[in-house]
């Protein structure tokens, strides 16, 4: 299988992805690539920065993942080392490009598999990045076990794997093309066949019905990893911890919180009290078979026997970090903030007061600094910053980092 999935993305480097327009949006952040996140969720907010640091991203593809965690890295002045590793060449050019267009030199690229890092002998690492892999190995838990193998001690990893009830419909359209088109036939074949299957889907077929499995009408990459790859599985969140725990790893965060919280969707009844007293895997999968429509899940893992937690937002010297500052109004006023997450919209509400806080946030004032600047009563503060911070942090939005010292 390791053979036909390496011809799919000689043939079909997936995401697609134009060097040449590299520069003409921002840098593209998902929720686990930002450095605020990792910090907090992975380090416990105490990565010390000043500190050299090697970063792996396991699977790289056509780069998303090594351009943002290098291009943060190289931003923020963090004497980082960010490795590439995938099996495609064709995939692998895509990236070395876009890292070319934005000069980025913290970068090494390497050419394999991650079933081979120990064969590799690349080194251990501060944090691994592996997005949308894992699910296609022949044996995920041997792919999470070499990764854990690759971790340094304190170190954390970020993964993605396709969640079960989010593609509902794709695996027997899948089934039906793999005996219409085997994998061991030309890639153009076997795309004009899947194109002519998918127009005459009928409305009953679960494919159709699933309004939020849309990437595969995007270009022919997309419709091939979708639809035609030779090797691919999906995972409900109980799944995703026992794969953690096979390789002696915990589920540090399920991203972002607020998608695996049934309390976000279940309140103030006999469910809600229920839910609330289930443990947090199970309140997860709980949110999971609520929600019913979740594509992926994006983790953060740490190992089984790494006691890291967050920091908590009572604590003076921590200093809160947007993942991406939001739009704010004037001061004096309210504010809504709200982001979609797999087509689903969260967002909170805002006080004027915590509006003034979300406003003075720039990443390097901590709480005290904020509350004399806010020039809000300490208990005011305090009260209007930890309901806010709570349901930032659960969207994804905002985090906090310790001092160093």
């Amino acid at each position: 299988m390791s053979d036909l999935v390496r011809q799919q993305y000689e043939h079909l480097p997936y995401p697609h992805r134009d060097p040449a327009i590299e520069l003409e949006s921002g840098l593209e952040l998902g929720v686990l690539d930002t450095l605020a996140a990792i910090d907090h969720t992975v380090f416990g907010g105490r990565w010390d920065r000043r500190k050299p640091c090697r970063i792996l991203v396991a699977g790289g593809g056509t780069g998303d993942a090594l351009v943002a965690l290098a291009q943060q890295c190289a931003d923020a002045k963090i004497p980082a080392e960010v490795v590439y590793l995938d099996l495609s060449e064709a995939s692998r050019r895509i990236a070395e490009a876009r890292a070319a267009v934005r000069g980025l030199r913290n970068v090494h690229f390497v050419t394999g598999s991650l079933l081979d890092l120990g064969r590799l002998d690349l080194g251990r690492f501060d944090f691994i990045n592996c997005s949308g892999v894992l699910h296609h190995l022949d044996d995920p838990p041997a792919g999470m076990a070499a990764l854990a193998a690759a971790l340094a001690e304190g170190g954390g990893m970020a993964v993605m794997l396709y969640g079960a009830l989010g593609r509902t419909g794709v695996y027997p359209v899948q089934d039906m093309l793999r005996h219409l088109v085997p994998p061991d036939l030309p890639p153009h074949e076997r795309l004009a066949v899947a194109k002519r299957l998918i127009a005459q889907l009928p409305p009953s077929n679960w494919l159709r019905r699933n309004t939020g499995m849309v990437d595969y009408k995007l270009d022919d990459a997309s419709l091939y990893d979708e639809l035609l790859h030779s090797c691919d599985r999906a995972y409900s969140v109980r799944e995703v911890h026992q794969l953690a725990e096979t390789a002696g790893l915990r589920v540090a965060a399920l991203m972002p919180p607020a998608l695996y919280d049934p309390l976000s969707y279940v309140k103030g009844d006999v469910v809600a009290a229920r839910a609330a007293a289930l443990s947090p895997m199970e309140r997860a999968q709980f949110a999971e078979n609520w929600i019913g429509a979740l594509k992926k899940h994006s983790f953060f893992l740490v190992a089984a026997d790494n006691p890291v937690a967050p920091p908590s937002p009572d604590q003076d010297r921590a200093v809160p970090c947007w993942s991406v500052p939001p739009p704010l109004p004037p001061a004096g006023q309210g504010a809504v903030i709200q982001m979609m997450q797999q087509g689903l919209p969260l967002g909170v509400q805002l006080t004027p007061e915590a509006t003034l806080i979300a406003r003075a946030i720039d990443g390097r004032a901590d709480l005290a600094a904020l509350r004399r600047a806010t020039k809000l009563p300490p208990p005011v503060f305090r009260d209007q910053f930890t309901a806010m911070f709570r349901q930032l942090n659960a969207m994804g939005a905002l985090y906090l980092r310790l001092p160093r010292g």
